[in-house]
């Protein structure tokens, strides 16, 4: 049996069938550059690994790489499944940074800023794997390249689509003079799903994320942010009568505008009760103080279940702090948390006042910004966002991770939470 008919083999008892596009694949990887690309779920990455051991066996040699966003998600991603694979007795951690697979010595690096390059920088390699491509710095892919200089060195690697003007669609995978192979999937080429899974996937993205991450496609942010939210259906002339929690979200600015929003919960659904809108630059910049204290009057009859603030807002954390309030410090992963509260929205599980004027205009008014865009950046304009901002906080604060109560804290009875948050989505889908 060959070292790939090995691996196939191990592969299949751990993790399933493959399918034939994705055996095509395994023979067909040959070339110097060999890149497996599309949507999440799709069977890609254990694909690219098994093809990485059977390289590992026979690679000229030399020193190899693998090589993730950090090394934490490598070992998430890639090590866990790679020593399912190939079994403990052929995988040993060597130290920081190295592992041992058949002998042959890997190094591990992290790629997560610009940085990273002088990781790799004077080293000799026989053959690299990397993980999660469009996620690096074009710097350290560039610095890859020319490391590969024993001969017969080959790269194999995964990405999931992003903009069609970022660096590696651009400069490789559409560049024909290059010695490259890239294998295109979809969740519709893994015949170990299943349908339920399928499903639940494809509702856990929408917009852009679902054209890249389900249908594969490298397509450009570009229009309104939030083009899932309709008036018809997400604004609203009358709340229920009661709620479950009450949470307040906030976006600090002095110049810049200060928000306050007052969220009420049920039945898993949110809604938009109330705003506070004071725009420095228009009506005069106000003290932290006084922003403490139109806080109290606006969530006066409430009982707020949590307060969560803009991160960088340390000098109104302090203040709050000296009138008894004690805040939360937001996640603040932009690109995250749009997807997460766009998922949200799409799930009609997100409802906005009428009286809520500010934030309305703002879902119309918040863009894609055209120009990083082309540069392959997925930013919005800065302008016309900040009680969106306000609203994200909240959002992926409670369901992009776990966070306990005012009252689970008071009780020292706090859980680990169970849900199936988009944080546990992504780690099951890379």
């Amino acid at each position: 049996m060959s070292s790939l008919d090995d691996s196939i083999s191990n592969a299949k008892f751990q993790f399933g069938e493959f399918s034939k596009k994705a055996l095509l694949s395994l023979s067909e990887s040959v070339s110097l550059y060999n890149i497996w690309e599309g949507s999440v779920s799709s069977g890609k990455t254990i694909t690219s690994i098994v093809r990485w051991i059977s390289y590992i066996k026979n690679a000229p040699r030399g020193r190899l790489l693998m090589v993730g966003k950090t090394e934490r998600t490598l070992k998430r991603n890639v090590l866990d499944d790679l020593q399912a694979i190939v079994g403990s007795n052929n995988y040993k951690k060597k130290g920081d940074g190295e592992i041992v697979v058949y002998g042959r010595v890997i190094d591990l690096v992290g790629a997560n800023d610009e940085r990273a390059q002088d990781k790799i920088r004077g080293g000799t390699y026989a053959g690299a794997y990397c993980d999660e491509i469009t996620l690096y710095p074009e710097s350290f892919f560039q610095m890859l390249v020319t490391r590969l200089r024993v001969t017969g060195a080959k790269l194999f690697g995964t990405t999931n689509p992003d903009s069609p003007y970022h660096w590696l669609k651009e400069n490789y995978l559409d560049n024909k003079k290059l010695d490259l192979k890239v294998f295109s999937f979809t969740m519709d080429d893994n015949p170990n799903l299943d349908p339920s899974y399928v499903d639940a996937m494809k509702k856990a993205f929408t917009g852009l994320w679902y054209k890249r991450f389900i249908l594969g496609l490298w397509v450009m942010a570009a229009g309104v942010v939030y083009d899932v939210f309709k008036d018809d259906k997400h604004k609203i002339d009358k709340l229920p009568d009661t709620f479950d929690k009450y949470y307040v979200t906030m976006d600090y600015g002095t110049n810049n505008p200060c928000v306050f929003l007052l969220i009420g919960k049920k039945d898993n659904k949110y809604y938009l009760i109330k705003e506070f809108y004071h725009e420095g630059r228009k009506e005069g910049q106000k003290t932290d103080s006084y922003y403490a204290k139109e806080l109290i009057k606006f969530t006066q009859g409430y009982k707020i279940t949590r307060y969560f603030l803009d991160p960088s807002a340390s000098s109104f954390k302090t203040e709050l702090k000296e009138h008894g309030i004690f805040t939360t410090d937001a996640d603040n992963d932009v690109l995250d948390g749009i997807r997460k509260t766009a998922s949200i929205i799409d799930d009609c599980r997100l409802f906005i006042h009428k009286s809520c004027k500010n934030i309305l205009k703002e879902f119309s008014s918040y863009i894609w910004d055209e120009k990083a865009g082309k540069k392959g950046q997925d930013k919005p304009v800065k302008a016309n966002d900040h009680a969106l901002d306000a609203l994200r906080y909240l959002l992926f604060s409670l369901e992009g991770k776990y966070i306990p109560d005012i009252s689970e804290i008071e009780t020292q009875e706090v859980k680990q939470s169970t849900r199936l948050n988009f944080n546990q989505i992504r780690q099951r889908i890379r």
